[in-house]
This record gives structure tokens, C-alpha cells and sequence, in this order.
């Protein structure tokens, strides 16, 4: 079992910058890809980047190419988020999520073990 707990989220204006966090407990890190979700209430859980952890490749919604990078410290059991130019598109709730497997990382269904949440609001 691994527990994941973010942080780093607030009220942002447009154009400013982020960086989320989420620190892994639990079992060894470095065997799990990672990803970052995004859900704002009424919509499915949307995905924004993923890491896997056979190989590194990292993956990325179009919606947040080049303005986003996900990164990762296996001694720290960590996984940031740097969000940068955000927009108010970009508010909502933002979970981490960790996966056992390496396929299919853009599918919130792959994922075994989830953060609670932390919010970003991004005002005009």
C-alpha cells in the first residue's frame, strides 16, 4: 500500500506560476509510474501528466504542452508538478495518482492508489 498526500495548491492570477507536490509513504517509490489528474465538480477527472516508471516517458495533455512539467526524486518519494502561465481553465482540484503498471497512464482507471487533492484556482 502507498500513501499519497499533495500540496501546493492556492489562488493564483493568470499568467503566474505553481508547483505542486505529492509525497509517496508507504512501499517503494520508484516502482510506481505517476501521474497528475485534475477534476473541477461535474466533470470527469481529467488527465494532465503522467510519468512511467520503467523508462521515464513522460506524457502530457495537450491542453497543458509547454507550460507544464512533471518531475520526480525516488530518494524523496516526491513528484512535483511546475505549472507555469496558468489560466483559468486550469482551476481545479489536482490529484496525484500512482500506478503498479506502465500502460494506458492517461486512464484514471489504471491507477491504484490516489491523493486526496489539492485546489488551484486561477483568477482573470
Amino acid at each position: 500500500q502507498i500513501q499519497l498526500v499533495e500540496s501546493g495548491g492556492g489562488l493564483v492570477q493568470a499568467g503566474e506560476s505553481l508547483t505542486l507536490s505529492c509525497v509517496a509513504a508507504g512501499r517503494r517509490f520508484d516502482s510506481y509510474s505517476v501521474g497528475w489528474f485534475r477534476q473541477v465538480p461535474g466533470k470527469e477527472r481529467e488527465f494532465v501528466s503522467a510519468m512511467r516508471w520503467t523508462n521515464g516517458n513522460i506524457y502530457y495533455a495537450d491542453s497543458v504542452k509547454g507550460r507544464f512539467t512533471i518531475s520526480r526524486d525516488n530518494d524523496k518519494a516526491t513528484v512535483s508538478l511546475q505549472m507555469n502561465n496558468l489560466k483559468t481553465e486550469d482551476t481545479a482540484v489536482y490529484l496525484c495518482a500512482a500506478s503498479v503498471g506502465w500502460e494506458r497512464l492517461t486512464d484514471p482507471n489504471m491507477y491504484e492508489h490516489w491523493g486526496q487533492g489539492t485546489q488551484v484556482t486561477v483568477s482573470s
